[in-house]
């Protein structure tokens, strides 16, 4: 059986939930338009993330591109805004309301955000709440839902299932990011990996942007990842491959 709207929707609420680190190749593609004018695509890249905020990106010939650094520093200052925000708990340790197949159908307030390399779309592709929204729209209200789905099917990405569709914007759809929405204009056909609900891909039908895009393949999720995956100085352990000097004193 094929999955539902309603499915869809909470796969694309549940990202928070599913999963804590991921590796993965991520390329970017441009419109089909541009491709006629000799301009090339954005480089494919690796990348390396660990919940909440921990991100390495390198080049697929593993020069470093971006790491995040300070992920241990301490965060008091945020404590003293004057807002609730800060005091917000990481998603994977707030409960969200669950629906019979164990997908998200209602998110609660949480500390929400992925990190970004490039563009925000990088952070939208990792949680994509903004195709569903945090909640399914009143009974009385059917047509208020952000994006439309048309047909939903199961296929094969890179060796994983996700749920494939085209879809729509409708008049209330926001993206995370404003000017950077994961549906272009008119329709985007998209996957979501039903295992950890990113975005794994999209395509632009419709207008100039046609052919514009990503493709994300998933190599392993959740990885254990050392805080000196992500740091600019490793203060891990001795790499004992290396000699190590013993000085000695004039006595001994």
């Amino acid at each position: 059986m094929e999955p539902t709207a309603a499915q869809w929707r909470n796969l694309c609420r549940s990202s928070p939930w599913k999963w804590q680190s991921l590796r993965f190749t991520l390329r970017w593609g441009i419109p089909t338009a541009q491709r006629g004018d000799g301009r090339e695509p954005p480089a494919p890249v690796a990348c390396w993330l660990r919940r909440p905020g921990a991100l390495r990106v390198e080049s697929l010939d593993g020069a470093l591109l971006q790491n995040t650094s300070g992920i241990n520093d301490s965060r008091d200052g945020l404590f003293i805004s004057g807002n609730r925000k800060p005091w917000y708990l990481p998603p994977h340790l707030v409960t969200p309301v669950y629906d019979g197949d164990g997908l998200v159908a209602r998110r609660p307030e949480a500390a929400y955000g992925e990190p970004v390399f490039g563009t925000p779309r990088f952070a939208a592709l990792l949680d994509p709440v903004e195709l569903a929204g945090r909640a399914p729209v009143p009974l009385d209200s059917p047509f208020a839902n952000v994006a439309e789905p048309g047909p939903i099917t199961v296929v094969e990405h890179e060796g994983r299932t996700a749920w494939q569709a085209t879809v729509e914007p409708t008049a209330t759809y926001q993206p995370t990011s404003p000017g950077h929405p994961l549906l272009y204009p008119g329709r985007t056909l998209l996957r979501i990996d039903a295992g950890t609900g990113v975005c794994v891909a999209s395509q632009a039908l419709d207008g100039e942007l046609a052919g514009a895009g990503h493709w994300l393949a998933i190599a392993a999720v959740d990885e254990y990842m050392l805080d000196d995956l992500f740091e600019d100085t490793s203060f891990g352990l001795t790499d004992v491959r290396a000699h190590i000097p013993w000085e000695l004193g004039p006595d001994a």
